[in-house]
This record gives C-alpha cells, structure tokens and sequence, in this order.
C-alpha cells in the first residue's frame, strides 16, 4: 500500500483487523480477571501459607516438620490457588511479549511499551503485582494513542502506581488534635464547631484540622457520635504516623510530565504531594478511593497558582490538568517521543515542531507521533539504524522475522530478563534507558549474539529454521548465496563488508577471542547485566548462562554450536545492522 498509507493505518489501529492478536491474548485466563479476584486469590495464598507455618510451628521434630509440609503442598486446592496466583504477573510479561510478535497493530503494541516504560511500576514491590493485569489492560493499553490528559489521569487513580510510589498511604502531615476553644466554639481556621457541647463531651473539643478545614468532613463530624468521634481521632492518629509521602508528586513533576527541568521547585513537590493526599486504595477490591479524612484541604500554591482552602478530590484533578497542559510537559513528552523513534541525539528543530503539535492539540498522542513518523528527520539517513534496541524488541523482532509462533509460557519471557530488561522488573520508576550505551557493553553484545544462534538453532519455543520463509530457497544454496539471501531477507539488503564477510566465514572475531572462562568472567563482572526475577522478587544474571541462577536457566545457557544455513541466519540476527532499528 505504500509507506504513508501504512503510517496512517498504523496511526488508526482500531481500523486494523487484529483477530490472530485478539485470539492469542483470549487464551491467556487471568488477562480477563478483575482486579477485586487478583486480590482474593492472592489473600487465599497469604492464608495458606500462615495456615502452614502455624501447623509447621505445632510440629515437633523435623520429622514431623518434613511431613506437615508435604502434607500441606499436597492439598490440591492449595497448589491450585497457588499456580493461579503465580499466573498473574507470568501473564502480563507473556501476552505482551507475545502481542508484539503477531499483532498487526505494530506501532500501537510500540507505543504500549514506551507508555509502560514512561509510567513505569516495579512488578516486585509488594502488591504492585496484584494491579499489573488492570494496569496494562485498563489503563495504558486504551489509551495508548489517546489524549494524554486522559492516560495521566488514569494512571494516577491506578492501584499499581499509587501502591508502588506509596501515594495509597500519604496523609496530611499536620494530623495532630487542637483543642477547640469551648467559650467561642470554634477550633482550627476560626471555624464553629457546632453547638456548645456537640465538639466537647469527652473528647474534650478535640478535632483533627483536616477535619475543621474540609466542609464534608466536618459536617460528618458534627453530626457523629462520641464513638464515631473517637475513631476519627484514632484514624487521625495512625495517619499522623505515616505522614506526606512526597514520592509519587516527585515523579509525577519529574519523570512523567515537566521534566528534572520543568521549572519547579521542592516547595511546588511538597504542594504537590498534599493536593494528592487522600487519593488511595480500597485494599480489599483493589481499586482507586479517595479518602477526604486523609486530605489536606488547606490553600496551596503550585507552580505559581493558588489553590484555595476547602477543597477535596478535584483539587487534584486540577493539579493534573495543569501539569498536563504545560509547555515543559510538551517538550519534556515530545523529546522522548523524538528519542525513541528518531534518535538518541533528538533534533531540536523536530522537538519544538512535536511539543507545538502537544500545545496545539491538546496533548493529542496520535498526532505529536504523526508529527514525528511523517517527518525528513525520521526518514533522515542519519536517523537510519541509529536507534539500538532494547532487549524486548530485539527478542520481539527476531520472533517477528524467524516467522515464530507465539510462546504463551514465561520461557521467552525469562530470555528478555536474561538480556538485561526484565518486563515490568525496573526497581526504580525512570523506566529503562532508551539510548544506546546502556545495552551495548561487551557483555551485551556477546548475549545478543548468543540469542541470535540460540534462536537459529530452535532453542526458543516457537521457533525453527523451517518457519523461516527464506529457507526453503536457500537451504541447499552456496554459502556465499545464503549469505547475500540472509542479509535481503533480514538486514533490509544492506550489510557492512565485514558483517557478510561473518556470514560467509562463520567466523565471530568476537566470540573467536575469548574462551568460555572469559565470558562467564564478563557476565559476573559487569553491574549492568544484572537484571531481577520479577516472580521471585530476588536479583538474576541475564548473561550466557554459564553461571547463571539455577531457576533462571533457558536457551542462552550454553554455547550454541551451529553450521550450514542456521548459522547464516543466527550470525546475522547477532550483527549490528540487526540490533539496530
């Protein structure tokens, strides 16, 4: 149909038929759960296992320690419980992954992934695991090419962001009692209490000021009785001990709109921080509540503007409107954008051009990336192979070309970890590097190659050299001959002199230099090769194998010995013109 035609359907996915994406993701049972069914199950697994520690703690000798707990990992139903619940993040990180490779809607699936890494959540930290199947169902997925206003608002109500940057805990910091005076009955702000005697009895006139300043509140308040009263307080006070939780205001300033650069100040993050007290979560359903008896309702000043007193959970929504609508937010977002389509070095010109397209469109997605796909610098030569890929679209690309079928088992999932990015397991919220010279090291490089003869030898399910299409042409053909097909079929019919000179030797210099000892030495040496097992919550080595964590083991585990046209095709998904886009 041509390029530009294909840009402009790419930009309309719900135009694209994508039945083979929608059955494949319809086999996957946990994706259609609720979130309030993730928090039960998982409840259900938390009450089996202090059900095994108290039997395990009744127990007398080892003896009948050893026996309880095969007895109690015997019981069908708690095995089941467990699986289910070991499902839930596998699911996730496998029908992403298995999207990118079959959906027909490859530049949404694209910009999933750079929303997933923009907002990002650490799958290991606590309950975050529970929210990730709404998360990326719910939340970025419908919204992916939408307003952006639309995908920020959605991401702060989302469980697994306010869970994993602490923002379901943040309370009014200045939650201590005053007294309120019984001759003139009034208390914090100079506000009435109410009828001489309703604040006082024996609570003494005491009232919590988030209480006296927020009008709702207040008015349950003057209307409760001494009971209810005395639970207020007791709230108040556990609140008290859990504080402002700055965190979430930070990166929300920070990494998802204005930018380290945005023109705010840690007083507009303290300010920030206390507009979003009382946005939290109903632990039991799983799902966004706002709080008004944790909310600080006192006047604000963000970024210049006044937010006056008495206001509750829209105070916050006004503080999201503005950040959105910022020019810092329009250049901040439009970089990225440029970063991750064009190149690591941005070009200015095309940047002020993106972030004019945000201002002017409302922060419409869809048409900063027109902007940007349709643009002389993105079909720049020197935007040409200039981007390396992550991890995940290296993976997800090569299954592309090697015509693999889906792998619906964490198999493939664990060899992204084990390249270095595993799926929703950044512990920090930056999200993962989008430049180069975070994933090309020594090591790296040695990994990717290995993945490349790895996938050509058919040790990552789904794949086998039969199912690539060039093959039935070049399988008997010269050597020479399978390397000029290799490099038309997977390198765009362009390679450097030295990449076909590899085909057609065989011959790696890199991987003829060094001995087995030596890329063990470079996988266990190097911090950045260090990845997590988001599943287990404890720390991986995504390397060639050769000492790798038992659990963690897979198809990068040992030297991948190869010949005739499978070594072709392997050497070439390892070249450089593959692991770049």
């Amino acid at each position: 149909m041509g390029v530009d035609k294909w840009i402009a359907l790419q930009l309309a996915p719900e135009r694209i038929d994508d039945a083979s994406a929608e059955q494949l993701t319809a086999s996957y049972e946990s994706l259609g759960w609720k979130t309030s069914d993730i928090v039960g199950l998982f409840n259900d697994v938390q009450r089996a296992r202090r059900a095994e520690q108290r039997q395990l703690a009744q127990s007398g000798d080892t003896a009948a320690k050893r026996d309880a707990r095969r007895d109690l990992r015997a019981d069908p139903e708690v095995m089941a419980t467990q699986r289910k619940a070991q499902r839930v993040v596998a699911d996730v990180q496998s029908s992403k992954l298995s999207r990118a490779v079959v959906s027909e809607r490859q530049l949404n699936e694209v910009m999933v992934d750079f929303w997933e890494n923009h907002f990002s959540v650490f799958a290991g930290k606590g309950q975050t695991r529970y929210y990730l199947t709404e998360y990326d169902r719910d939340v970025i997925r419908p919204r992916a090419l939408g307003k952006f206003r639309d995908l920020l608002g959605a991401v702060a109500h989302s469980p697994a962001m306010l869970f994993y940057l602490d923002n379901w805990q943040s309370a009014a910091d200045s939650m201590h009692p005053v007294l309120a005076s019984p001759q003139r009955g009034r208390g914090f702000g100079g506000r009435r209490l109410g009828r001489p005697g309703v604040v006082g009895g024996d609570l003494g006139g005491m009232i919590p000021p988030a209480i006296a300043r927020n009008p709702e509140l207040l008015r349950r308040w003057e209307q409760a009785t001494p009971a209810e009263r005395q639970r207020f307080l007791q709230q108040a006070q556990q609140r008290r001990a859990r504080g402002l939780n700055e965190n979430y205001a930070r990166e929300l300033m920070e990494l998802h709109t204005l930018g380290v650069d945005g023109g705010y100040t840690q007083q507009d993050v303290i300010n920030v921080a206390r507009a979003l007290t009382g946005w939290s979560i109903e632990p039991r359903v799983g799902a966004f509540v706002f709080r008004p008896e944790f909310h600080d309702a006192g006047e604000k000043v963000i970024l210049g503007r006044t937010f006056p007193a008495g206001h509750g959970e829209e105070e916050g929504e006004q503080v999201l409107d503005m950040l959105a609508k910022h020019p810092s937010t329009a250049h901040f977002i439009a970089k990225k954008l440029v970063v991750h389509f064009v190149s690591d070095s941005a070009p200015p010109e095309l940047v002020e051009r993106a972030a004019q397209t945000f201002l002017r469109t409302n922060g419409d997605i869809r048409e900063v990336v027109r902007t940007i796909v349709t643009s002389n610098e993105f079909f720049s030569r020197s935007a040409y192979r200039a981007k390396v890929k992550t991890p995940f679209e290296l993976v997800s690309s090569a299954l592309r070309v090697m015509g693999a079928g889906p792998d619906t088992t964490p198999r493939t999932v664990q060899v992204v970890a084990r390249l270095g990015q595993p799926m929703f397991g950044r512990q920090t919220p930056d999200g993962w590097p989008d430049h180069g010279d975070a994933w090309m090291n020594t090591g790296a490089i040695l990994n990717r190659i290995n993945f490349g003869l790895a996938l050509a030898a058919g040790r990552v399910p789904g794949t086998t050299l039969g199912n690539w299409p060039g093959t039935p042409e070049l399988r008997g053909a010269p050597r020479a001959q399978q390397a000029d097909g290799v490099i038309k079929r997977i390198l765009g019919g362009e390679a450097s002199s030295e990449t076909r000179s590899i085909l057609v030797s065989g011959q790696n210099p890199m991987l003829s230099k060094l001995s087995a000892d030596s890329l063990s030495r470079i996988a266990d040496d190097d911090p950045s090769m260090i990845g997590t097992d988001v599943a287990r919550q404890r720390p991986v080595r995504p390397n060639a194998g050769l000492r790798g964590v038992a659990q963690a083991r897979g198809p990068l585990d040992r030297p991948v010995e190869l010949n005739g046209l499978a070594q072709v095709v392997g050497l070439a998904l390892g070249a450089p013109e593959f692991q770049r886009r």
